[in-house]
């Protein structure tokens, strides 16, 4: 075994190449019980940070972030009680497509600075944000802030009281091309939330916070996550290490590609964050495993005071003793008020449903789009962002997108076991496996990848023309291919949200041989990489994505970079978003 010297000052001197690949033995999903990672140093963690928000980005079809347009909010039907008011909401978050909600005001004056604001996304409740039970009341804790000196936006899911241009579940794999989906749309409703209640005289633009349960909790731990507008938060019964979410809007391809929720959440550090759990749902456990891990992050800010908990006997909830912890937690960090006795709930008088609903007796304004519409709208202006990047030539931009599409990495280091002309190679810490052929030689050094493996790119003449001019050759069974095909079971619920494509793990294995050549022949010219029949459109994207540059040649045989194309011979979601095959071609100089 050789492993490169780069290497060992990060892993054992055992470090060696798994005997079976991961990626086909470990395949989590959301129901895998997670281990945190554990981080030693903040500056370690920030790092790990600023990955996961474009990562987060990038599987909710939003990096870059859209334009944004004028949200032309409606505010209307006002009702006045003692202490607050309700009113409807109408918000365009995308051209033609509406949000609606209802906002909550304090009726006494503005303290100076304004008055502290929550974006209070809902969970799956019946009635979505109008829910009022014993387990879950939204205008409960909606009208108890506006009486404590908040104003709140309630808004819907997807699918939900007024929001009804989509389903609450929609798409698929063409749509997954585009990053096109409930989570993406959803999260991006929840960023242009922030945008109206900032838009709001009487709101201090630095004191506005989100709270949510359930699905609700997914949106504000994602939303905090990316968002630095909320500094202020308490996601209920949600984060956890043992169940990640259930929904097709908590769910999205690569969303939680080496990471997961506790991960996600331990981002909001470190602005204060409460986390309510309960002994009756998946997040039993936070007590003595998500909550600790999360603090550990905090500790690195020297924040740990920032992060609290409450474990309650009850099942999965957003009752009126996890509502009356948020009170306290909010008021102590916000308010800077810590007598708990103030946040007592107090009853509430729930308003008639034509009274709270913004389309009630109302239709949607006349450029209200379809499903179909929205779909359209979303892929021109996904186009319209590539496409300005491509002509500015902005090649770190194309670069990063296509990177994050395909969750692909330049390995620093490389482990490598050779034995004659057999070869396997690794990643530390990923304990990926590809096996391949090396052939030794002088001068610039070749990868030659088959889509039938090594052993038939031995046979091919591009290897025959190297081999004859006494050139280096690596060959290698990219993922799925020749000697490395196993079993790989898809069928857990939300494959793509914690697992690669086979196209995108083959990107990488390309990355991997690449960087190993390059450490192996350190100081030769550029290696070349030979594309055979369908591997050509594999090699062209690794070449795109690769910081360092190669001599590509690649036969797309037809490829042309269309839907169909993608979802029959390169399926990776999110890359027409990421630019497609333009961006490709742009990056790799082909």
């Amino acid at each position: 075994m050789r492993l490169h010297l780069a290497a060992l000052f990060c892993l054992p001197l055992l470090a060696q190449v798994p005997a079976q690949d991961s990626r086909n033995t470990n395949i989590p999903n959301t129901d895998t019980h997670f281990t945190p990672r554990v981080y030693q140093t903040l500056a370690q963690w920030e790092a790990r940070r600023a990955y996961l928000r474009k990562q987060i980005l990038s599987a909710a079809g939003l990096l870059p972030l859209p334009v944004k347009n004028d949200l032309h909010a409606q505010i209307f039907g006002r009702i006045e009680n003692r202490d607050y008011s309700i009113e409807k909401v109408l918000i365009e978050t995308l051209p033609g497509y509406y949000l609606g909600g209802n906002l909550y005001r304090p009726l006494q004056p503005a303290p100076a600075g304004g008055f502290p604001a929550v974006v209070s996304p809902h969970g799956h409740w019946n009635y979505g944000r109008l829910e009022h039970t014993t387990l879950a009341s939204i205008p409960a804790r909606a009208i108890n802030l506006a009486r404590q000196g908040y104003v709140v936006f309630a808004y819907d899911q997807v699918g939900y009281n007024d929001t009804i241009q989509t389903p609450h579940e929609f798409g698929g794999a063409k749509e997954d091309l585009w990053g096109f989906g409930p989570l993406g749309v959803q999260f991006w409703n929840g960023i242009r939330a922030v945008d109206f209640v900032e838009s709001l005289p009487e709101v201090n633009r630095e004191k506005i916070g989100a709270t949510g349960a359930s699905g609700g909790a997914t949106q504000t731990f994602l939303l905090a996550a990316v968002d630095d507008r909320i500094h202020f938060s308490a996601p209920a019964n949600m984060i956890s290490a043992i169940m990640q979410g259930g929904a097709m809007c908590e769910n999205a391809p690569n969303l939680r590609v080496d990471t997961f929720n506790v991960e996600t959440g331990a981002m909001m550090a470190p602005r204060p964050m409460l986390m309510v759990s309960a002994t009756g749902d998946w997040t039993k456990n936070t007590p003595t495993e998500e909550f600790p891990a999360i603090r550990e992050i905090y500790a690195l800010y020297d924040k740990a005071a920032n992060v609290e908990t409450l474990h309650l006997d009850a099942p999965h909830n957003y009752n009126q003793q996890n509502r009356e912890a948020m009170y306290r937690f909010f008021g102590k960090h916000v308010l800077g008020d810590a007598e708990a006795s103030r946040f007592n709930e107090k009853p509430i008088r729930v308003e008639k449903l034509q009274d709270m609903l913004a389309l009630h007796n109302r239709t949607l304004p006349s450029n209200a789009l379809t499903l179909d519409g929205l779909y359209a709208e979303w892929v021109r202006m996904a186009k319209a962002q590539a496409a300005a990047l491509a002509a500015a030539q902005n090649r770190n931009a194309l670069r990063e997108m296509l990177s994050y599409s395909l969750m692909a990495e330049w390995p620093a280091e490389v482990l490598s076991q050779v034995e004659g002309e057999a070869i396997l190679l690794s990643r530390p810490g990923k304990a990926d496996r590809v096996p391949g052929i090396w052939l030794k030689g002088t001068g610039p050094a070749a990868l030659v990848v088959s889509p039938d493996g090594a052993a038939a790119a031995r046979k091919s003449p591009e290897v025959a023309r190297l081999a004859a001019a006494g050139r280096p050759v690596l060959m290698i069974d990219a993922f799925q291919t020749g000697s490395a095909v196993a079993p790989r079971d898809r069928s857990g619920k939300f494959f793509t949200t914690f697992n690669k494509t086979d196209d995108a793990n083959r990107v990488q294995d390309i990355l991997t041989a690449l960087a190993w050549v390059k450490l192996e022949t350190a100081n030769a010219p550029e290696t070349e990489l030979v594309g055979l029949g369908r591997a050509g459109v594999w090699c062209l994207f690794a070449a795109a994505v690769a910081p360092r540059p190669v001599q590509l040649k690649a036969d797309l045989s037809g490829f042309n970079g269309t839907d169909g194309d993608f979802l029959d011979r390169f399926f990776v979601p999110g890359i027409q978003r990421a630019g497609g095959l333009q961006a490709a071609r742009i990056l790799a100089g082909n």
